[in-house]
């Protein structure tokens, strides 16, 4: 019996258009381009303008990868979220997006991981392909990380930016799609990168409405750290699983969180910087957001057969990686 294997059969990607440049900031944290770049790799990133929901572009995500795949958006089964700044707590900002797009036939949930987020929900999404519960899943990451950032805080305000992109999920038996998935979590990294207030533990009140732990805190040193070898580790752990080396990938699509952490999972897996995506320059850290933009910016480079490995680390911490061959060749 042929194994019914979840592949992505088409892409969309979206920001919004106001940028935020290193010089930008410079006129409003101690900062420099030079400093930045050095360190992140980051040169812009986007912004969105007051009045524009997450929910917006994913409604346009939704509407255009029905579109490019000639479908109408009510086969639309599922539509699955990542993200950790959603419209609002509730609804899940996949609830929304579905009404928004015409969706009527779709249901789905967000799902919560941080920069993990996309290639969390990403594995969600193949579950219910693979058991036949679902024909069309739309599978979207992003984050507006500007609704959580202190723009007077120099050591997160540079990094983050916001972004989306979305996949549809569609069964396949040719062996294209998702081959092997690798995920990992450990929740005592949570005090190294964190939103302290705004949840149930610690609720925002008069007396922290004004606090800066209502926004992004992130330990850099620390973070860095386990990022470089848990997001290495777990992308050569997929390899050496699927008895794959260096010469069999044909991408990374890593998530854009420091170019240094990008080049550090590139050389463990023995891949050169031609075959890596990266578009932290443009866009900054999406959290959610990073992976699927690549897959949309570089489709055209895609071919049907590649060898792919999505992966990522985020706070939590959440890491894994994703092991899948293209399903298709961009018109």
């Amino acid at each position: 019996m042929t194994k019914i294997r979840a592949a992505i059969t088409a892409v969309h990607g979206t920001v919004p258009e106001k940028k935020l440049t290193n010089f930008d900031l410079e006129k409003m944290v101690d900062t420099n381009d030079e400093w930045i770049t050095t360190r992140t790799g980051i040169k812009e990133r986007r912004i969105v303008e007051e009045g524009e929901a997450f929910s917006d572009f994913g409604a346009e995500i939704v509407r255009t990868i029905c579109e490019k795949r000639g479908i109408d958006v009510l086969d639309i089964d599922m539509i699955i979220v990542g993200t950790i700044t959603g419209d609002y707590v509730f609804p899940s900002t996949s609830n929304v997006i579905c009404d928004k797009a015409g969706a009527k036939n779709a249901w789905g949930y967000d799902v919560s991981a941080a920069c993990s987020g996309f290639i969390f929900s990403l594995t969600t999404g193949q579950q219910f392909i693979e058991t036949g519960f679902a024909k069309k899943v739309i599978v979207i990451g992003g984050d507006v990380m500007s609704s959580i950032i202190n723009y007077k805080d120099r050591a997160t305000c540079i990094i983050f930016g916001d972004g989306f992109g979305g996949v549809l999920l569609e069964p396949s038996e040719d062996g294209d799609g998702i081959q092997d998935a690798i995920m990992r979590a450990d929740g005592s990294g949570r005090e190294f990168l964190i939103q302290k207030v705004g949840g149930s533990y610690e609720p925002i009140t008069e007396d922290n409405v004004n606090s800066p732990d209502r926004y992004v805190f992130q330990e850099g040193r620390t973070v860095f750290k386990h990022a470089v070898t848990n997001m290495a580790g777990v992308s050569a752990e997929i390899m050496e699983r699927n008895n794959l080396v260096g010469d069999d990938i044909n991408w990374l699509v890593p998530h854009q969180a420091n170019l240094r952490i990008i080049d550090a999972t590139a050389n463990r897996m023995g891949i050169g910087s031609d075959k890596v995506m990266v578009n932290i320059e443009k866009y900054g850290n999406t959290t959610s957001g990073t992976i699927p933009l690549c897959l949309w910016e570089w489709e055209d480079k895609l071919k049907k057969g590649d060898n792919v490995v999505l992966s990522a680390f985020g706070g939590g911490f959440t890491w894994g990686a994703i092991y899948l061959k293209w399903a298709y060749n961009a018109k």
